[in-house]
């Protein structure tokens, strides 16, 4: 059934009550720790409307994550895949994606919704397919006869069997067919007798049911019989009534929260099944409990802690720090406990595989940490059909605590609205609450290198030695000497005036290097000072790309002096809901910068996280000019971190010729989308390789007659036909042929369709299926 139209919801606003609900502490690193909030700011600041002070004012930031009034927590929460406004209205609502049965607790239509939910069955099925209410399809019949072939033949042979009995029983065809008859009794018997007459008939019940064998033989009358009326018969037998519901509180029961029981919180177990049962729990709340949970059982000491929480609040006991429990509106269908997101339905077609024939086509956060490469022509659909209910599908995560996301996209993308994000950077825009740190790390070695990367990561075969370190070592020449004087690292216009060899920035940082003592810091910048005037010195390229960023709409972003203000993508740690707006209209280089960036510091901060329990994913609407060598190997780190990426290109042309075979090779999903262009289907046949099939092969060919009477029957044939007569000859062979060809992607993949293929994190792949899209 199709989802409720929408985008994602808006989340609680800003201001109101300082208090959330308690949470369970952190767990240690390599645990999977429950929700937990950051450091807490002073009092938020509006967001509509630039400051009247000017980027200087002393008004404090608003905090990264924003406080929830008691009215923004719903009393009854939308069920799983509600319609918007049914939270809010207070009128329950099933879910569309979920079927509607009787609930043996006797509950109202709002928590039989969810309840049956919960207890759906989830097929073990393969990666890719989606788990919620799967039916594995039978084996597969090679040489299954088509239905019309199988009922023709039927008829026919009943009908033939009909007319040779008909003419056997009126005595068309004489009556030898009763001379065994005659043969094996004595002749006493035909004067009279019921023994004779019953004799009689079963002769004639035996050759109708050796007709009726034969018949059925050649009509294949056992075939049908198994493939229409055993089911129809099954579906007349079965009243159609729901199965007798399970005892309260049995063990097979998962509203009754058995694990829980097991361990000895039965006292919490009965709170989340009451309020399971009342209506006020959703698929966030369970999730996010389920999390919770586990964070508790991995410290024993926490435990008290969690069955406190449980008793107190219930079903929103260890709330996300924003307060937020659910999406009012969602786009598409998610099924949080299995963690999945349903994009569409692979089609029925023979280039599908038989297993994925029908079935639902999904994804999950253990095939995202492999990262996806989507590529299609503006229009096919990429926004709207996959990178919006991927990143659905990862705010319902992080607002259960399991996954921490970080959106990118061009202003006016509508991605998703504000209020679905914690943080939301609007890179020169003056109504932005929060700035984009440019460094990431407090390390001047690993902020030099990730800057570099984003400065000139694009221009790594112009530069001296083929790659970005000799960038990176004079950034570290200056970003070093800097932050040991200053206690920071230097904006923007600092750091260009330094580039560019300014006498007087690089006097007075001299002169307060020597004041502190900084004697070996001074060698650095000795150092740069003499590269500075060699053939090749890449302090001008990194300048020249700075001066980028060195604009008047970009004066109250990238300030070093307001850590406050600042978000860093160091907060990864954290089940973070972000997304960060480029300026692609107006400063289309400076996007690319930005996002090349951003990249380097996702795939830098994501490796780089002591806690690894929630999955990071990093979405790029547009990824055109950021596919870099090192990116490229940054994507290959991430899957090892528990982290993905998802990108998207218009073509494979915005990626250079040489990385084009490595990035397809470092991705673990891929995705084609209707349109690409023939150059673009040769990478994905070459990365999708081939399979073996059988082939049948018919050649006609032409029969030569010898003898006269053949010849003349040839020649009249060929009078009346019109053309020779000829002989069909059928040859069966194995060869091996590409999965997907190029012409196939270009010409065959229908609009609102893609052609995908996944790999989870461990090594389990499903070759590529075509796929219709959902809306």
């Amino acid at each position: 059934m199709p989802a409720p139209p929408g985008g994602l919801p808006p989340g609680p606003g800003p201001a109101g009550a300082r208090g959330t609900p308690p949470a369970v502490p952190p767990a240690p690193p390599g645990a999977a720790p429950p929700v937990a909030p950051l450091p807490r700011q002073s009092a938020p600041a509006p967001r509509p409307g630039p400051d009247p002070a000017g980027p200087d004012s002393a008004a404090a930031p608003p905090p990264l994550y924003k406080t929830a009034r008691a009215a923004d927590v719903p009393s009854v929460p939308s069920p799983p895949g509600a319609p918007a406004g049914a939270a809010a209205s207070g009128s329950p609502a099933a879910p569309p994606s979920l079927p509607r049965a009787a609930d043996p607790y006797g509950t109202d239509a709002h928590a039989s919704s969810f309840l049956t939910w919960l207890r759906a069955p989830r097929a073990d099925a393969g990666p890719g397919i989606w788990a919620f209410g799967h039916r594995p399809k039978p084996p597969e019949e090679p040489d299954r006869i088509p239905s019309r072939q199988l009922l023709s033949g039927a008829v026919i042979a009943l009908l033939c069997g009909w007319l040779l009995w008909s003419l056997l029983w009126n005595g068309y065809l004489g009556h030898y067919w009763i001379w065994p008859l005659f043969a094996l009794t004595p002749d006493s018997w035909r004067q009279g007798g019921m023994l004779a007459v019953w004799v009689v008939y079963a002769y004639y019940t035996l050759c109708a049911l050796v007709l009726v064998v034969v018949f059925g033989r050649l009509g294949r009358w056992g075939q049908v019989w198994r493939r229409w009326v055993t089911p129809a018969l099954r579906r007349l037998w079965d009243d159609g009534g729901e199965p007798a519901p399970e005892t309260p509180g049995t063990a097979h029961d998962p509203a009754a929260w058995p694990h829980l029981r097991a361990a000895g919180a039965h006292a919490a177990a009965d709170r989340l099944a009451a309020d399971a049962r009342a209506g006020i729990m959703n698929d966030v709340d369970h999730a996010r409990i389920e999390r919770a949970w586990e964070a508790a059982r991995a410290r024993p000491d926490r435990l008290a802690a969690f069955t406190d929480a449980v008793l107190e609040q219930g079903a929103a006991a260890c709330a996300h720090p924003s307060g937020a429990r659910d999406l009012p509106a969602r786009t598409a269908r998610h099924d949080l406990l299995a963690g999945q997101v349903r994009l569409g339905t692979a089609v029925d077609d023979e280039r599908n595989p038989y297993e994925h024939r029908g079935a639902g086509c999904a994804l999950d956060a253990g095939l995202l940490a492999t990262s996806l490469l989507a590529v299609g022509p503006p229009g096919c659909g990429k926004t709207e059909r996959l990178v919006r209910p991927v990143l659905e599908s990862l705010c319902l995560q992080a607002l259960a605590g399991r996954a921490a996301v970080v959106a990118v996209g061009a202003s006016g993308a509508a991605l998703a609205p504000d209020d679905a994000f914690d943080v939301v950077v609007r890179i020169g825009r003056p109504d932005s609450a929060y700035d984009l740190d440019l460094y990431g790390t407090d390390d001047p070695d690993e902020a030099a290198a990730v800057l570099a990367e984003g400065l000139v990561g694009d221009l790594t075969t112009a530069l001296p030695g083929g790659d970005s370190r000799r960038a990176a070592t004079a950034l570290a020449q200056l970003l070093g000497p800097f932050r040991a004087v200053h206690g920071r690292f230097p904006s923007v216009p600092e750091l260009r005036e330094l580039l560019d060899g300014s006498p007087a920035a690089l006097g007075a940082l001299r002169e307060r290097l020597a004041a502190g003592g900084h004697e070996a810091l001074g060698r650095e910048l000795d150092a740069r000072e003499r590269q500075a005037h060699r053939p090749g010195d890449p302090a001008p390229a990194l300048a020249d790309r700075l001066a980028l960023l060195d604009r008047p709409a970009f004066a109250p972003f990238f300030d070093t002096t307001r850590p406050g203000r600042t978000f860093s993508l160091r907060t990864l740690e954290h089940p973070l809901r972000v997304r960060i707006d480029l300026p692609e209209r107006g400063h289309a280089e400076a996007s690319r910068v930005l996002a090349r960036l951003i990249l380097a510091q996702f795939t830098e901060c994501a490796a780089a996280r002591a806690d690894r329990s929630l999955f990071a994913c990093l979405v790029l609407d547009d990824a055109t000019h950021t596919v870099t060598p090192e990116s490229v190997r940054g994507l290959q780190r991430l899957r090892s971190a528990r982290a993905g990426a998802v990108l998207t290109l218009r073509t494979l042309d915005d990626v250079p010729e040489a990385l084009r075979s490595a990035l397809l090779g470092s991705v673990g999903c891929r995705m084609a989308f209707s349109g690409v262009t023939t150059w673009d289907g040769a990478r994905f046949a070459e990365v999708w390789g081939k399979e073996w099939v059988e082939t049948r092969d018919v050649t006609d060919r032409q029969v030569i007659a010898h003898e006269p009477i053949t010849r003349v029957t040839h020649v009249v044939r060929r009078v009346i036909t019109g053309r020779a007569v000829t002989a069909q000859s059928v040859t069966v062979r194995k060869v091996e042929r590409e999965r997907w060809s190029a012409s196939e992607l270009a010409h065959s993949v229908p609009a609102g369709c893609a052609v995908l293929s996944v790999t989870s994190a461990k090594g389990d792949s499903a070759p590529p299926v075509l796929v219709e899209l959902s809306n």
